[in-house]
């Protein structure tokens, strides 16, 4: 730990944004990084703690552990016990929160701005120096374990780590998050430890704010926060973002279905798609809108609005580094899958061999545009979005440039991508009141 004064951090300003307020960036001696978006005009400031470690980063054996140290981060430091950590941002009406991915952790806090000091000191106090207690080791193993049968009481959830399977098999993009009863159960404090303490290193945190609040003020809050405890390290540099090649290996086109006496049938129906960092991503996200990302799209419109097979239907692309997926989700009678399945494969090649129109280029590009610009609307997003820029792409794309590529998506990007992406051998995940031979792989 260091003992001799502070070194130099080196700070620069990413953006003035006219949609949003100045952006800055600090690069602290120990190599984690403070982001924020100075809004004047708001009177809250949403802090969010970044960690670049998720649930791919466990070993088979670890598998659940980043969700397990989520949980016992909040259960006391050297200086507060877990009833001060949430009593002293609610009393000043603020809130609390976190949540595990598979490739991230996010500790984050919501309060006034007058508030933010208190934040500041209450969270990274908990996220660096958590004494992880033996005794709230095991109160916490049993809350998960209570949480991971709880999700498999929901199926419509099930559904999508069932299909998670059968794109990624064993790897670790294919487990679920919290890993399971047979994984959680034997896991030792010394290896919650072990793992806190080798991933939770200063370069692979990201701190952001967003919100009424001043860059220099928030740096200096961080630095002293931190001061002494096992993130206060010697100078290094921010770890690189995490690298795309080689490629996750996927699974062959399958099928797996999970029989469970339902009274709605979950699937899901999809592939393997693009990475994060693939420049397709802005043509995925206006196909995915027309076929269904919305009330309007081809598939609520054919499956629900028209035939009325569904309560629920709609697709989503997924994107990791190295990886992505895109998948069409419904809910419906079990009497009914098979109908909703051809017609999600019929639609699906459709698109592939026809491609899509140029009004419903116009409305998949509209779509994407004001679904970001209305989400940068409170400070939460506007935190996430600095955060995920640093930690996932190692730069903040500003709001114009961003629309802007938006906007230059052509009908021949759409059509060119929906021929090659829909083409591919689907695989399909089943929760419902079905033999696991009742379906076939493929279109």
């Amino acid at each position: 730990m260091s003992s001799s004064s502070p070194a130099r951090a080196v700070t620069r300003t990413l953006s003035d944004d006219p949609l949003g307020g100045t952006v800055r960036r600090t690069v602290l001696p120990s190599g984690l990084r403070v982001l924020t978006e100075a809004i004047p005009a708001m009177r809250s400031v949403s802090f969010g703690i970044w960690v670049a470690v998720g649930s791919r980063d466990e070993t088979g054996p670890q598998a659940g552990a980043a969700h397990f140290l989520e949980h016992l981060l909040f259960k006391g430091t050297r200086k507060r016990s877990a009833l001060e950590i949430s009593s002293e941002i609610e009393a000043v009406g603020g809130e609390t929160n976190a949540f595990t991915t598979k490739e991230y952790t996010c500790y984050y806090a919501r309060v006034l701005d007058e508030d933010l000091p208190l934040a500041i000191d209450v969270m990274c106090d908990a996220v660096a120096d958590s004494v992880l207690a033996a005794a709230d080791v095991e109160t916490e193993r049993g809350v998960i374990l209570e949480e991971i049968a709880m999700h498999d009481d929901e199926p419509g959830d099930e559904v999508h780590d069932l299909f998670a399977r059968a794109i990624y098999g064993d790897h670790p993009l294919g487990r679920l998050i919290s890993g399971t009863e047979e994984t959680v159960t034997p896991m030792t404090r010394r290896q919650i430890q072990g793992f806190y303490r080798s991933r939770y290193t200063a370069p692979q945190i990201v701190i952001a704010a967003a919100g009424n609040l001043d860059h220099a003020a928030v740096v200096k809050l961080v630095r002293q926060a931190l001061r002494g405890t096992p993130l206060d390290t010697d100078p290094a540099t921010p770890a690189p973002h995490r690298a795309t090649a080689p490629a996750v290996r996927v699974q062959p086109a399958t099928t797996l279905v999970e029989p469970k006496e339902t009274e709605q049938a979950h699937v899901l129906l999809g592939c393997p798609a693009i990475d994060r960092t693939d420049d397709r991503r802005f043509a995925l996200g206006v196909l995915n809108n027309v076929l269904g990302g919305g009330m309007s799209s081809r598939l609520f419109q054919e499956i629900r609005e028209q035939r009325g097979l569904a309560y629920s239907v709609y697709s989503y692309a997924s994107q990791y580094a190295d990886s992505g997926v895109f998948a069409v989700y419904a809910g419906c009678a079990p009497g009914k899958v098979d109908e909703v399945l051809d017609l999600t494969r019929a639609e699906l090649a459709r698109v592939a061999a026809e491609g899509i129109t140029e009004a419903e280029l116009a409305r998949g590009k509209g779509m994407s545009k004001g679904s970001f610009v209305l989400g940068l609307e409170d400070t939460g997003s506007r935190m996430s979005r600095l955060a995920k820029g640093e930690l996932l792409y190692g730069n903040l794309m500003p709001v114009d440039e961003l629309l802007a590529r938006v906007d230059a998506v052509t009908l021949a990007d759409v059509n060119d991508l929906a021929a090659e992406l829909l083409a591919r051998p689907m695989s399909l995940a089943v929760v419902g009141p079905f033999e696991s031979g009742a379906f076939t792989v493929g279109r």
